[in-house]
C-alpha cells in the first residue's frame, strides 16, 4: 500500500503565504510526476502545479509567479509554496504521486486526502 499525507493547509488572509507538504509512504520503488491539485466548490478539480522526477515544472495559469512546486527525492516528498494568495484561491488542495511499487510494475497515481486552503480577511 502507499499513503500520501498533505499537511499546512489554513485559513490566511490575502497577501499571505502557505506552505503545504505531502509526503508518500510504504511500498515504494519510485515515484515519477508529483502534483498539486485543487477543487473549489461547485468546480471542478484543477491542476496547479506538478513536477517531474527531472525535468521542468508545470503551473497552472492561474498561479505562475505566485505558487512554487519542488520535491525532496530522497523523502517522498513535494511541497507548494505559496505566496500573494488571493480568495480565489481557497479551496480543497490535493496532492498526487504516481508511483510504481516495483521495478517491474507501471506506474499508478495515489491521491492525498486533501487539505483546507481558504483565503479571507
Amino acid at each position: 500500500q502507499v499513503q500520501l499525507v498533505e499537511s499546512g493547509g489554513g485559513l490566511v488572509q490575502p497577501g499571505g503565504s502557505l506552505r503545504l507538504s505531502c509526503a508518500a509512504s510504504g511500498s515504494i520503488f519510485s515515484i515519477n510526476n508529483m502534483g498539486w491539485y485543487r477543487q473549489a466548490p461547485g468546480k471542478q478539480r484543477e491542476l496547479v502545479a506538478a513536477i517531474p522526477n527531472g525535468g521542468n515544472t508545470n503551473y497552472a495559469d492561474s498561479v505562475k509567479g505566485r505558487f512554487t512546486i519542488s520535491r525532496n527525492n530522497a523523502k517522498n516528498t513535494v511541497y507548494l509554496q505559496m505566496d500573494n494568495l488571493k480568495p480565489e484561491d481557497t479551496a480543497v488542495y490535493y496532492c498526487k504521486a504516481e508511483v510504481r511499487r516495483r521495478s517491474y510494475s507501471p506506474p499508478y497515481d495515489y491521491w492525498g486526502q486533501g487539505t483546507q486552503v481558504t483565503v479571507s480577511s
